[in-house]
Formats: structure tokens, C-alpha cells, sequence
């Protein structure tokens, strides 16, 4: 099992969504956050460095069985992009699962995700 974690733009979340969906992925937690990588330049401000502002982001958590890791991967790829080729489009972390209960019934494992 792997938690799989993007970090989106905000406008493309729909879009990262009904993807998802049409790939039998239907299962997300969404969370509004904030934060900033490279597309902020750090600013001098007589001479001090200034922190760049924070930018909101979406961030999606999606646990998933090993089979299901490329094609969310995939689907996340093709579907949060701007093609634009400029920075900013996010990032996708994906992290061993070590357990998931269910908590409802007390599944574990696979079967409770």
C-alpha cells in the first residue's frame, strides 16, 4: 500500500478530480494549503533576505494498493498540468502505508482502502 500526495493548483482541481474518477480512483482526502517553492524568487530588501509569500495550494492525499500507484500517478500527471512549461504545477509524493483501518468495520490492510 502507498499514500500518494499531490500538491496542485487550485484552478486545476476539478479537473484533477473528474481524471481520477474516470480512472476508479474515488477515493481522496482535499485540503486548502499554503506554501511556496521555486516559482518565488527570494527579494533583498536592504539586504535582508525576504521570505516569499505563501500560495495557496491543494493538497491531495490518496491511499492506494500497489497496482493502483502508476495509473494515479499518471492520471494526477496528465490532469494538474498547465502545459505551460513554467514552474508552479506541483509536486507528488508517494510514501509507504504501513497499515489502514477501517474504522466502521475494523478492516485492515488493502481491503480497507
Amino acid at each position: 500500500m502507498k499514500l500518494i500526495t499531490a500538491i496542485i493548483q487550485p484552478d486545476r482541481l476539478d479537473h484533477v478530480r473528474e481524471a481520477l474518477i474516470q480512472a476508479d480512483i474515488t477515493r481522496i482526502t482535499v485540503s486548502r494549503v499554503t506554501g511556496h517553492g521555486r516559482q518565488e524568487d527570494i527579494e533583498f530588501y536592504r539586504g535582508q533576505k525576504i521570505a516569499p509569500n505563501l500560495i495557496p495550494k491543494i493538497r491531495l492525499d490518496i491511499a492506494v494498493n500497489d497496482e493502483f500507484v502508476d495509473i494515479t500517478v499518471d492520471t494526477i500527471i496528465n490532469s494538474a498540468t498547465h502545459n505551460s512549461g513554467e514552474i508552479g504545477d506541483g509536486k507528488i509524493f508517494i510514501m509507504p502505508l504501513e497499515e489502514c483501518i477501517r474504522i466502521r468495520t475494523k478492516e485492515r490492510g488493502g481491503k480497507a482502502i
